[in-house]
């Protein structure tokens, strides 16, 4: 069974950056399509980017893009999220995913427990 961790959050002020890692065990890293969500109190789950093993075209939701950069190291099964230019409205918690590519994310099985990262005004 595969496990995704979590780690790099925090507090932070708006216009800071913070740097989100992922950590993939098991055999799925490297066929496999890497996500980052977000969740906000009271929000529904977000894909904020993905990526897919080439790396090439990743896919960013709006507010994110130009200050958000999703990356892979598929040599150490890790992939990343830069967060820059960090606004109150990216308060959430984050969580790294994996999914089969084609398939429907809310059908994964592989999450990570999650990381808290506060923007604060």
């Amino acid at each position: 069974q595969a496990q995704l961790v979590e780690s790099g959050g925090g507090l932070v002020q708006a216009g800071g950056s913070l740097n989100l890692s992922c950590v993939v065990s098991g055999r799925i890293f490297s066929t496999y399509v890497m996500g980052w969500f977000r969740q906000a109190p009271g929000r529904e789950r977000e894909l904020v980017a993905a990526i897919g093993w080439s790396g090439d075209m990743p896919y960013y939701v709006n507010s994110v893009k130009g200050r958000f950069t999703i990356s892979r190291d598929n040599a150490k099964n890790a992939f990343y999220l830069r967060m820059n230019s960090l606004k109150p409205e990216d308060t959430a918690l984050y969580h790294c995913a994996a999914q089969y590519p084609g398939r429907s994310w809310a059908n994964s099985e592989y999450w990570g427990q999650g990381t808290q990262v506060t923007v604060s005004s």
